[in-house]
């Protein structure tokens, strides 16, 4: 398919694609929708599919019946579908993101020989580095994802990604790396270490340093640098690849948000974002949306008279009901409820004219109504899926 090719469907779009990365603010169901789109799509389309999270929130285990899952992807036992009343035709796994198994996988896979591998995975700041320094955590994702799409065991692949600004983070992440392991502060601090003979210009700068780190942290962060830097090649060939993969035919975004003032203005930032950088926006999923009958005209007649004439229908209730101590509450009540409805309407309509306007920045638009309870099982991730699934 195309990249530009429309799609008129949430169902046309998983089966178009190889990656849908799911998008969006804190807090507007972008994990839930996540998972949602991958078991429906397991479901109907009887492909395989994974749904990766690099969101450290752990809720989605529970809800797909599994007592916990991490870097390794573990099944959805078909047990947990059959107890949401279907029969799956194809299969669904979930991953969560464990940065530093991935970090010591990655190692493993790219140190040109066996000692520099043991070396850096030896090095006493080996662990703290790639659990904190500039992006770890987010580029460690993008490889992850690049290594499961390119081993091809998945027809389809759903990411959940941190929130939105977060998301920027990982998109970058790749390149950041890579710049990172070319900067002149790294230079800088390895220089000395290459070489014996250091700019006098220089010299300040590293007697500073070894007055405030110690010799002995310059010497490790300098080792672990040096050989990490054998392996750049390897850093710059891969963002590379992943930023290839991102823009590519193969993979869209799918931006999730609710129509509340914050989280819209996310959503309308990202799919501005996305769009400038050439990447594909395959649906904007609208959650917690009010239903349309608010918007009808029929709706505003009948609250406007359920207003104006509360008086003359609670009395015409309470000489029903024989009760005439009952007029007061009911003509309140009767007004309470039309007052209700058209405060809603002015926030349905306000919804409305919102969705218009950031559904122009996506190939498709689906909406996700307010439900009852918490989507907590796999059969509530199923009605959510349903609901926008053609």
């Amino acid at each position: 398919m195309s990249k530009r090719q429309m799609v008129n469907s949430i169902e046309e779009l998983c089966s178009s694609q190889e990656v849908l990365i799911s998008t969006g603010s804190g807090g507007v169901g972008k994990t839930t929708t996540a998972a949602a789109l991958g078991a429906v799509a397991a479901t109907e389309l009887g492909i395989k599919v994974l749904v990766l999270t690099v969101d450290p929130a752990k809720r989605l285990a529970s809800a797909l019946g599994l007592q916990q899952f991490g870097n390794v992807e573990t099944r959805v036992p078909a047990e947990a579908f059959s107890q949401a009343g279907v029969s799956p035709r194809g299969q669904m796994w979930a991953a969560m993101l464990d940065t530093k198994q991935s970090w010591d996988d990655l190692i493993r896979q790219h140190a040109p020989d066996a000692t520099t591998r043991d070396t850096i995975l030896a090095n006493p700041l080996y662990q703290n580095i790639t659990g904190k320094f500039i992006q770890s955590h987010d580029y460690v994702a993008m490889e992850r994802l690049y290594e499961i799409h390119t081993s091809g065991k998945y027809d389809l692949i759903v990411v959940d990604t941190p929130p939105t600004r977060n998301a920027l983070d990982f998109l970058d992440a790749p390149d950041r790396m890579a710049d990172f392991f070319s900067s002149k502060l790294l230079r800088w601090l390895i220089a000395p270490y290459r070489s014996k003979m250091v700019n006098f210009a220089s010299k300040p700068f590293y007697m500073v340093a070894d007055r405030i780190l110690g010799t002995q942290f310059l010497q490790d962060i300098a080792e672990f640098f040096i050989l990490f830097q054998t392996m750049y090649d390897g850093f710059v060939e891969r963002a590379q690849a992943v930023t290839t993969l991102m823009g590519g035919p193969e993979t869209s975004f799918v931006v999730v948000s609710t129509l509340e003032v914050a989280p819209s203005r996310e959503a309308d930032f990202f799919l501005d974002l996305l769009t400038e950088r050439g990447y594909h926006v395959g649906a904007l999923i609208l959650n917690k949306v009010l239903p349309e009958y608010l918007r009808e005209e029929s709706g505003t007649k009948s609250a406007k008279v359920l207003c104006d004439d509360a008086a003359e229908t609670a009395k015409a209730v309470s000489l029903a009901m024989e009760s005439e101590d009952l007029v007061p509450r009911l003509e309140y009540m009767f007004r309470e409820i039309g007052n209700s409805f058209l405060n809603y309407q002015v926030v349905a309509r306000r919804e409305a004219e919102q969705s218009a306007m950031l559904g122009e920045k996506a190939a498709l638009t689906r909406s996700v109504p307010y439900f009852d309870e918490d989507i907590h099982s796999l059969e509530g991730l199923l009605r959510l899926g349903m609901k926008i699934w053609n």
